[in-house]
C-alpha cells in the first residue's frame, strides 16, 4: 500500500501506471504476490487523503493559512486551505508539501466574500485563531480575509509575492506597444517555424491564462535568439540558411534595447521573488532587499518598478511583530494544484471528483505508520459519504446520463463519480 502511495504521491506515475509498474517489478523480481488494482490503489489514496484532512490538528496562536481557489470544468470551485505553523516556517528555501496540513476543502458552486468568511470561522474550530492568512487577491477570497480579519484583529493578511510581481508586471507591459508587438511576432513565428528546419528557433507557447506570471520564458528565449543570431553572424556558420533564418527570425533585431529592459524588470522582480519566499517577511526586511536590488536597477523604468516593490514589501513586512518572520509566498498551494492535475490527468476535463481528495492525501507527511493509521482507521464507506454529500455527481456522469440512447441500459454510477 505504502509501495503505491508513493508511486502515486511522490514519483509522479498515475494510478494505472503505478499498478503497472508494480506488476513488472513483482514479475521481474519472481516475488510471489499481486500487485493491486488501479482502482484498489485509488481507494487507498482516498482513505489516505480523508484521513489527513480529517486528523486532528494542535491548536495554537501561531498558524499560518494558506488559502486559494481551485477550478475545474462547470460552474464550482473548490476553496482550499492548507496551514503551517510560524514556529515551522524554513528558513532559506521554499515551503514544501511534506511542511503543509490540510484544513479544509471544500467544493462550492458559488464563491462569495461572506462564504469565504463563513468557512474561514469554520476552519478555527481545527487550529485556533491564524495568525496569518496569506493568498491572492481575488475578489471574493480578498473580501472573505479582510472581513475575518476585521473580526479578528490578532490575524493579518499577507497578499501573496507571486501575485503581487505578475500584477506589477501586468501594469508595465499591458499598455507597452513594444511588448505588444513582441508577443504578436512571437505568436506568428510559432506557427511559421515549428514545422520546418528553424523549429529549433520556435518561441515558446504563450500562455492565455496567468500570462504575466509566466513571461520570463519568452524574454529568456529573445535574447537567447539574439545572441544566436549575433554567432551566426560572426561564425559564418553553414549548418543553416543564414538568409532563411534573417527573414523568419529577424524581426527580432530592434527589440535589443526593449528585451534589455524587460529583463532588467525581470530580474528585479525575481531577485524580490526569491527573497521574499526564502526569507520570509520580517519587520524592516526591506532594507536587506533594497541593498540587493540597488545593484540591479540601472534604468529610469527599472528603478520605478524597484521602488514599487520595495514600498510593497514595507507595507507587508511591518505586520510582522518585532521577532517575528511571516509567510509571503503561497507558491506552495498553486504547486499543490498543478500536482492535483497531473494527478487526474483527463479526469481534470470533467469536474471535481472525488480525486480532489488527493490534495490532502500529497501534503503533510505520509510516512509507512501513517498510511497504516488512515487504513485502519478511515473505513470506504466513510470516504463514499463524504463523496456524495460533498460532490454529488461528476460533470463527466451526467453528460452520460445526458447523452445515453433511449434504449441504452442505463448506467450506474459508484460514489466515487465512475462507472460501475
Amino acid at each position: 500500500m505504502m509501495w503505491f502511495v508513493s508511486l502515486v504521491v511522490s514519483a509522479a506515475a498515475s494510478l494505472r501506471c503505478a499498478s503497472r509498474v508494480m506488476e513488472m517489478v513483482l514479475s521481474f523480481l519472481h516475488l510471489p504476490w499481486s500487485a493491486p488494482s488501479w482502482y484498489a490503489g485509488r481507494v487507498w489514496l482516498l482513505r489516505l487523503g480523508y484521513y489527513k484532512l480529517m486528523h486532528t490538528k494542535e491548536r495554537a496562536s501561531d498558524w499560518v493559512w494558506i488559502v486559494d481557489h481551485t477550478i475545474q470544468l462547470g460552474a464550482e470551485k473548490c476553496l482550499v486551505i492548507l496551514g503551517l505553523r510560524l514556529g515551522s516556517l524554513p528558513l532559506g528555501r521554499s515551503v514544501c508539501h511534506e511542511e503543509v496540513e490540510p484544513l479544509t476543502l471544500v467544493p462550492m458552486r458559488q464563491s462569495t466574500g461572506d462564504i469565504v468568511y463563513q468557512q474561514l470561522e469554520e476552519t478555527i474550530e481545527k487550529t485556533g485563531i491564524p495568525r496569518e492568512i496569506i493568498g491572492d487577491h481575488g475578489s471574493d477570497l480578498k473580501s472573505g480575509v479582510e472581513k475575518f480579519c476585521q473580526a479578528h484583529p490578532e490575524t493579518c493578511s499577507i497578499y501573496d509575492i507571486k501575485h503581487k510581481t505578475a500584477s506589477l508586471l501586468k501594469h508595465e507591459l499591458e499598455d507597452d506597444p513594444a511588448w505588444g508587438e513582441f508577443t504578436r511576432l512571437a505568436a506568428l513565428t510559432k506557427k511559421v517555424v515549428q514545422q520546418t528546419s528553424l523549429a529549433f528557433v520556435a518561441p515558446p507557447n504563450q500562455r492565455t491564462k496567468a500570462r504575466y506570471m509566466n513571461v520570463e520564458i519568452l524574454i529568456r528565449w529573445g535574447r537567447k535568439l539574439l545572441d544566436f543570431l549575433e554567432r551566426g553572424e560572426q561564425e559564418a556558420q553553414d549548418n543553416f540558411a543564414q538568409e532563411h533564418l534573417e527573414e523568419k527570425v529577424g524581426w527580432i533585431v530592434p527589440f535589443r534595447d526593449h528585451l534589455a529592459q524587460w529583463e532588467e524588470i525581470l530580474q528585479i522582480i525575481t531577485t524580490t521573488e526569491c527573497f521574499v519566499r526564502e526569507q520570509g517577511l520580517t519587520h524592516g526586511c526591506h532594507l536587506a532587499l533594497k541593498e540587493r536590488l540597488v545593484l540591479v536597477a540601472q534604468t529610469e523604468r527599472a528603478k520605478r518598478v524597484c521602488a514599487q516593490l520595495l514600498v510593497f514589501v514595507a507595507e507587508e513586512s511591518f505586520k510582522a511583530k518585532p521577532n517575528e518572520r511571516l509567510l509571503g509566498s503561497s507558491e506552495v498551494i498553486e504547486s499543490v494544484f498543478g500536482k492535483l492535475k497531473r494527478l487526474e490527468g483527463d479526469q481534470a476535463k470533467s469536474g471535481f471528483t472525488s480525486l480532489v481528495l488527493g490534495v490532502a492525501a500529497m501534503v503533510s507527511t505520509t510516512t509507512i505508520e501513517v498510511v497504516h493509521k488512515a487504513l485502519e482507521t478511515v473505513r470506504t464507506k466513510e470516504v463514499l459519504d463524504w463523496v456524495k454529500k460533498t460532490l454529488g455527481k461528476s460533470v463527466q456522469a451526467k453528460r452520460r446520463e445526458a447523452f445515453k440512447s433511449p434504449d441504452e441500459t442505463e448506467q450506474k454510477w459508484d460514489q466515487f463519480g465512475m462507472a460501475a
